[in-house]
């Protein structure tokens, strides 16, 4: 055999030799007693946020389909003390509402938490003007008196359905009473307040507080029993009875407060 032929055979052979003697080094027994394999700690995972109040509210059984008593006020207060709630009411009760980015016209005088309030699905009566800029908390306050109040006393005292809703506007940045700047900022600086002034019924009647507050017939005892529902549904309700300055209006105010006259 050739020299270099023969030491590359038995440098092979050598190698082949010791590939089984280096899996022998790795012991074939069991680990001892109370042993223990190390693995790392895993990094802590960030805790999902807690899931907020649902604002969802089932059709039917929001705070807008239910009827008035002594704990209306409490119930709407509740229902719109925050915005996605309140958006929330509306929309179960078919009340268009559309949100409004917020913003300050001067120190005493600006838009939170409102929208404009178009029709109501679910009812026939109609506001005039339409589409009123107001806070949330007053759309639903709104719609509440109308359905529960406004809409079902005028067919049981006036014998007819009511298919317009007239005011005097809701915001305007002015003081209480039209007065001074340096007095008190009305409720209609935050848009959270109505100047209802009558209504107008299927039959072509109309009925005005101006004109039939004190004329003693059914037309008045219509206004007051929607006054007198109000105050169990507003903060504020003040009317003809209040002073001079509510001769010919209602005013309604969806703000904290207790006052009705």
């Amino acid at each position: 055999m050739n020299p270099k032929r023969a030491q590359f055979v038995m440098v092979l052979t050598a190698a082949l030799l010791a590939v089984p003697a280096c899996g022998r080094l790795i012991p074939n027994t069991a680990p001892p007693p109370g042993y223990t394999p190390y693995y790392p700690t895993p990094a802590p995972q960030p805790r999902p946020p807690a899931p907020g109040p649902s604002a969802y509210v089932a059709p039917g059984s929001g705070v807008i389909d239910q009827r008035i008593d002594s704990g209306t006020l409490g119930r709407v207060q509740r229902a719109t003390r925050t915005l996605a709630q309140c958006e929330a009411e509306l929309a179960s009760a078919r009340v268009t509402f559309s949100p409004t980015p917020d913003r300050v016209n001067s120190a005493t005088c600006g838009l939170t938490a409102a929208g404009v309030l178009g029709p109501d699905m679910g009812t026939v009566a109609r506001m005039a003007p339409g589409d009123v800029t107001m806070t949330c908390a007053l759309a639903a306050a709104v719609s509440v008196w109308r359905r529960q109040s406004v809409e079902p006393a005028a067919r049981e005292l006036l014998g007819s359905d009511v298919v317009q809703i007239d005011h005097m506007g809701v915001y305007a940045c002015r003081a209480v009473n039209n007065g001074r700047p340096n007095i008190r900022p009305s409720a209609h600086s935050r848009a959270a307040a109505l100047d209802f002034s009558g209504v107008r019924l299927r039959d072509g009647r109309r009925i005005t507080v101006a004109g039939d507050w004190n004329d003693g017939g059914p037309e008045a005892a219509f206004l007051r029993r929607i006054r007198d529902d109000a105050c169990k549904i507003f903060g504020t309700t003040l009317s003809p009875d209040y002073n001079a300055q509510h001769h010919d209006h209602l005013h309604l105010e969806a703000e904290s407060g207790r006052l009705c006259r």
